[in-house]
């Protein structure tokens, strides 16, 4: 079909192309923090119920209003103006998109979900199962359930195809349709690869082997890497256990950025309360459990230390702004934000999170009874492995924290993730060992890595360079039915006009708000650099995945709208 004629076909009674878009929307809760899978039974020892963290680094949040692009723009502070993509958050879920109605039903789940037994209470013994991701220090757990099984791909991608007759896009057919959008100065130079998102087979390109700088959508190499090495249903836990050499307790950080001080009641993200199963792990819940372990004993005053070992190398990132991204350490709270509720687009971080975390541990012990003696410290050596443990909360599963990282493009979490890969190839938990376990799971999983560069798995770094072509691959391997357990990279992709950091973008008066609903993709932006990386229903039905790529001078908020304009002319025709 030609360009002209997508229009017509669609509004003509396109019921396939419609039904994708339905089964789109309607695979998606929007939980606090972004799109999410219905729950599944929380841990016990997971927090009460809320909002998972507090909204942490909210990566490309702002892009809505053109203001902020991904907090990676933050990245590159020659911009002031365009700070990062925590712009794109602000189309966070619950927050009115533009002229878009949210929807309101409650649909089935189509993520890897994973229902896990109860997290152990104060008298739980250390020796949890270990997940492929758990450290020596048991930063991780996975318990396998039975009802721990992805879902069919064709729930996820939506794959209506309007007959026997549906057919793929022709080069010819795309190129004529897109001809005029891909003219539009204010994309300046463009990379665009376009592939069917059943096998991955590329349909169209522009520059689709050129490497570019990929900004928030390296998140998507991050998110295929970490559930290629890491069960879905893992959870990462932190813990309080005994210190044999000082005679007091250590609370030992399991890389869980989301664990929350916050009472249960006041636990939002992006505004909004999450449900049971994307629900952050409670310090409160931690300190009742310590508190009730150390009074039965006869205990109502102990000294603390924290163990931070888990992660090595530098705990600042390059582009480190304290907005943007927290210190990494495996140890915080509520991101490290200075005020853990609030809801800005990029908040001030604490100096020190695994210190104030300890002292926000401490304070919550106090309230229980148990006196803290003096200030918390890091401790001198890691946790011993066989410590009685006192106390110990998990996270949601990877599955869900994959799906919250892509959705509100959470800087901070991407770069906790991309540590436990990092733990389960074998790497320092690291920068640099995360951007190597990264690169070889790639390579292990056939995406062809020429041109590809990796310092982060934020994609804050302005160094890192991904051709449009892989990222079209690494989608095509999350659709692939070869690897189910990749498939939360696709339900944690923001819905056009719907939620995440594309909630406010192919809005009325866009020139794209027929796409609205259709388009599902990873957002990314760093000063003059604009990705946005997906899948979208065509008038024929057919899912296709493709990676547009831009660096232009154009003000941000006039970029993205043309951007959006190619991609809705995707949705507009068959291009056969």
């Amino acid at each position: 079909m030609r360009a002209g004629a997508g229009s017509g076909r669609r509004h003509g009674g396109t019921a396939a192309g419609l039904f994708g878009a339905s089964l789109l929307v309607a695979a998606t809760v929007l939980g606090a923090g972004g799109a999410f899978a219905l729950p599944s039974a929380p841990p016990s020892g997971s927090a009460s119920p809320g909002g998972p963290g507090t909204g942490g680094t909210r990566g490309d949040q702002d892009e809505s209003n053109g203001r902020r692009g991904d907090r990676e723009d933050r990245g590159d502070k020659g911009d002031k103006g365009d700070r990062g993509d925590r712009g794109e958050e602000s189309g966070r879920p619950g927050s009115s998109g533009s002229g878009s109605a949210r929807p309101t039903t409650t649909p089935p789940s189509t993520a890897a979900s994973a229902s896990t037994s109860p997290s152990p209470s104060a008298s739980a013994s250390a020796s949890a199962p270990s997940s492929a991701s758990a450290s020596a220090s048991g930063s991780a757990s996975a318990k396998p359930s039975a009802l721990a099984r992805p879902a069919p791909a064709g729930a996820v991608l939506a794959a209506a195809e309007a007959g026997p007759g549906a057919g793929l896009p022709t080069a010819q057919g795309l190129q004529q349709a897109l001809a005029t959008v891909l003219t539009d100065q204010n994309l300046g130079t463009v990379g665009l690869a376009v592939a069917d998102a059943a096998d991955g087979q590329l349909l169209y390109g522009k520059g689709e082997n050129t490497a570019a700088t990929p900004a928030s959508t390296t998140k998507l190499a991050t998110s295929v890497a970490a559930l290629s090495l890491i069960p879905g249903d893992t959870r990462l836990a932190t813990r309080v256990v005994k210190n044999a050499a000082t005679g007091g307790i250590t609370l030992v950080g399991g890389g869980d950025p989301t664990l929350t001080a916050l009472p249960a009641d006041q636990v939002q993200v992006a505004g909004v309360a999450a449900d049971p199963d994307t629900a952050p792990a409670s310090l409160d819940a931690l300190a009742r459990q310590t508190a009730a372990a150390l009074k039965a004993a006869g205990t109502t005053t102990v000294a603390l230390d924290y163990d931070v070992t888990l992660y090595t190398g530098p705990l600042l990132h390059k582009n480190h702004d304290a907005e943007n991204i927290a210190a990494v350490t495996p140890l915080m709270v509520d991101e490290g934000k200075v005020d853990p509720k609030s809801l800005a687009d990029a908040p001030a971080r604490v100096t020190d999170p695994a210190g104030a975390a300890a002292e926000s541990f401490a304070n919550l012990l106090k309230a229980q009874g148990v006196t803290v003696q003096g200030r918390a410290k890091a401790a001198a050596a890691p946790a011993a492995a066989d410590a009685p443990v006192l106390g110990r909360v998990d996270s949601p599963t990877m599955a869900r924290l994959v799906e919250r990282m892509l959705t509100t493009s959470d800087n901070t979490l991407a770069e906790a993730i991309a540590r436990q890969a990092a733990i389960a190839a074998h790497q320092p938990a690291a920068f640099e060992g995360a951007a190597t376990a990264v690169t070889q799971e790639l390579t292990r999983l056939g995406v062809p890595m020429t041109g590809v560069v990796l310092n982060d798995g934020s994609g804050l770094h302005p160094g890192n360079a991904i051709p449009p072509a892989v990222l079209v691959k690494l989608l095509a391997l999350a659709a692939s039915a070869q690897h189910p357990t990749l498939r939360p990279v696709l339900t944690g992709l923001p819905i056009a006009g719907f939620t995440g950091t594309l909630g406010k973008r192919f809005g009325a008066g866009s020139g794209a708000a027929d796409a609205a609903g259709l388009v599902r993709a990873k957002t990314g932006s760093l000063s003059g650099v604009n990705t946005l990386a997906g899948t979208v229903v065509d008038a024929d039905g057919r899912q296709l995945a493709f990676a547009l790529m831009t660096r232009t001078a154009a003000p941000v908020d006039t970029a993205r709208a043309a951007m959006d304009r190619v991609v809705a002319r995707l949705a507009a025709c068959g291009c056969r």
